[in-house]
Order: structure tokens, then sequence, then C-alpha cells
């Protein structure tokens, strides 16, 4: 099975974790609804739901081994949730950031990589392998909610 996926952060094409869509297939880039918050979490971004902030991405087609993938790198469900989203490319799953959001600075661009992009080496120090110590909450089993996402 095909599933669409929308990256928005070190997935994108030409950044750390984008070697980890090997095997997908690009169909295109994405600018979400002004429906989110993109926060800067470290070496990484995380999206949340709710704020006024159209997010720039690209939407993969991957198989169900590329999404379990996916899974694992974001830790999904505890600390991202995979949500539904309405692309042009049909709807896509986005990976939403589960944990405190406090003190951590939003990006207003919406987009990760002119953060990535300014001089400054913001990058994951690797494929995330073992729980992040910076999120206290791994220990904690959320169930994985696949309900859509409300439209904007």
């Amino acid at each position: 099975m095909r599933h669409r996926v929308f990256v928005y952060g070190t997935l994108l094409s030409g950044e750390v974790n984008h070697p980890l869509l090997t095997g997908a297939t690009l169909l295109g880039t994405h600018r979400t609804q002004p429906c989110f918050t993109l926060y800067l979490l470290g070496a990484y971004p995380g999206l949340v739901a709710g704020g006024r902030t159209a997010v720039t991405g690209e939407v993969y087609s991957v198989d169900d081994a590329g999404l379990r993938v996916l899974d694992r790198l974001e830790d999904a469900p505890r600390l991202y949730q995979r949500r539904l989203i309405s692309t042009p490319y049909g709807r896509a799953w986005v990976y939403l950031y589960r944990d405190s959001i406090r003190d951590r600075p939003a990006l207003r661009s919406g987009d990760w990589r002119l953060l990535s992009r300014d001089g400054t080496p913001v990058q994951a120090a690797a494929v995330r392998r073992r729980r992040d110590p910076k999120n206290p909450s791994h220990a904690r089993r959320l169930q994985l909610q696949q309900t859509p996402l409300a439209e904007c």
C-alpha cells in the first residue's frame, strides 16, 4: 500500500534525514493552510496544530515499510502523532509534535529551510536511534490518533 506524507523539516530534500526517503516518490511541494505553528526544538522542528502559520514542505509517496521507518524516526505515537491533511496530491500524513512547546521559539515563516540555509549549523546529529533526552515524556504510551485534522 502507498501512503502520502507531508514533510517539513529534516526529511526535506537536502536535509540530514532525507536519505530515509530513499525509494519514496516526490509528488511535489506544498504549503499548508495557515492553521499551524512550527517550533524550533533544537536540531529539528515540531509542527503543532493551531496557529496562523502556513508551513512549507514536500509531499512524498511511501510504501508501508517507508511509513514504518518514518514512524520510528518521529517516535510515533509518543513524540509525534500522525494526522491527515489535505494537499494538492490527496490527503497526506503529517507528523504533529506532542510534547511541551514551552519556551520553544516559533518559526514564523513556516519554512524550515530558511533557518537551515541561513549559515547556522542547524542539523539533527543523525537519524534518531535512541530516545531524545530533551523530551522527557518518551516513557508515556499514547494512542496513535488517525482522525483527520479539521481543515482551516
